[in-house]
């Protein structure tokens, strides 16, 4: 099949642990990947943010990651690209058109991708999918005022619901809220992100530590992520360090704000000896880490799905979450982990020490995990379920379009 992935934000060839760089990016560059490797012809179409940047880039086999100029050639945040979805859509319409190479299926990864991918589809009427990654009414809900989604942002889901081919969800509490969107069911597939096997394993180098017990969190440093909680949870941790992964560099975590303000916490509680900000570390050395430590904790306030326990998963890890999107399908309570109340620094400190206090309970987790991540979560996995999804919805767009 001829696949065209539009993410224009969150491009597979980004520096990850970024403001605007996580998840979304992985999930692209692994699918794209994983598809490529089972003999499709896949383009992944992102915003050119710089003028250096190469017009199509030989991503992986049969991958290329293409540089769409819309909006001007630098670094934007993702809440202002809105107005340049239409002209994304119509380059888009006119390069295949010009090449000759029409896809058979378009997927649309974020909301304003989807926008784009209408307007670059109505010429032929190319079937549609649509990965949110997150959905607006779940941010305002969580943010509210501090919500930066641009105003069109609601409105544009509701139209994609209705007008979309089809919509590829997470997870169960990601169709709960799709359905509140008004989304027929018949248009819902549930296929999960999935994680690099190959690259995470339980065995291999790890990264130094002390002789203290080890808790590792990893995510960008906004404060949605739930450091801070995570920080106030350490209280009731005594003996373990607690180390935050993601950001900027860690030359540069001086100049950041969200994390002088957790230096600053870890301080005024005591805890400056037990709390480490590494920066971003590199994608190929998140394995170490995840094998140097004794528990992964996720404390965000809301996460539409999460990677990061699938990759501590598949390194043997227990994790810690927050009982929110993805978290509570990715994490079997009482089986591979344990999940708390968001926003609650005492429950999540006291699960913390009673796992870390129950050896029997955290090799048992330990082995869980392995199993669970292998068993479900795997790429090819992945990829098989969304490749007899294309295939299924292409085959019906046909049929209607010939009819």
């Amino acid at each position: 099949m001829r696949i065209a992935m539009i993410s224009e934000h969150a491009s597979p060839l980004a520096v990850l642990g970024t403001i605007d760089a996580g998840g979304q990016n992985t999930h692209v560059a692994a699918l794209a990947q994983a598809l490529g490797a089972r003999g499709h012809d896949v383009r992944v179409y992102t915003r050119r943010d710089a003028v250096e940047l190469p017009e199509r880039v030989a991503f992986a086999a049969n991958v290329e990651v293409a540089h769409v100029p819309a909006g001007p050639a630098r670094p934007v945040p993702k809440d202002e690209l809105r107005p340049f979805m239409e002209p994304l859509g119509d380059w888009l319409a006119s390069r295949w058109q010009a090449e000759g190479w029409i896809p058979d299926i378009i997927h649309a990864h974020f909301w304003m991708s989807g926008v784009a991918a209408l307007r670059a589809a109505d010429p032929w009427r190319l079937p549609v999918v649509q990965t949110f990654h997150a959905l607006g009414v779940v941010k305002r809900r969580h943010q509210g005022a501090a919500d930066t989604s641009p105003p069109e942002r609601l409105n544009d889901e509701r139209m994609l619901c209705q007008r979309l081919t089809g919509v590829v969800a997470q997870c169960r509490d990601e169709i709960r809220e799709l359905r509140r969107l008004e989304l027929a069911p018949e248009k819902v597939t549930l296929i999960p992100s999935g994680v690099d096997l190959v690259r995470f394993q339980s065995t291999g180098p790890a990264a130094p530590r002390s002789q203290r017990r080890r808790v590792i969190a990893v995510g960008r440093l906004v404060e949605r992520k739930g450091h801070a909680d995570l920080i106030r949870a350490m209280c009731r941790v005594p003996d373990a360090e607690c180390v935050i992964i993601g950001g900027p560099v860690l030359a540069e975590l001086d100049d950041d704000p969200v994390a002088r303000e957790l230096r600053a916490l870890a301080t005024q509680l005591g805890l400056a000896d037990r709390v480490r900000l590494t920066g971003q570390i590199p994608a190929e050395q998140m394995p170490h880490w995840y094998r140097s430590a004794d528990v992964l904790v996720c404390p965000p306030w809301y996460e539409p799905f999460g990677l990061t326990p699938l990759e501590a998963m598949a390194c043997g890890l227990p994790v810690v979450a927050t009982a929110v999107g993805g978290h509570t399908d990715t994490v079997a309570p009482g089986i591979t982990g344990d999940l708390v109340p968001a926003r609650d620094p005492d429950a999540l400190g006291r699960t913390i020490q009673d796992l870390l206090s129950d050896g029997v309970r955290h090799r048992a987790y330990s082995r869980a995990s392995l199993r669970r991540v292998r068993t479900r979560y795997g790429w090819d996995h992945c990829a098989t379920r969304m490749e007899s999804m294309y295939r299924r919805i292409a085959a019906h767009t046909l049929t209607e379009v010939t009819a």
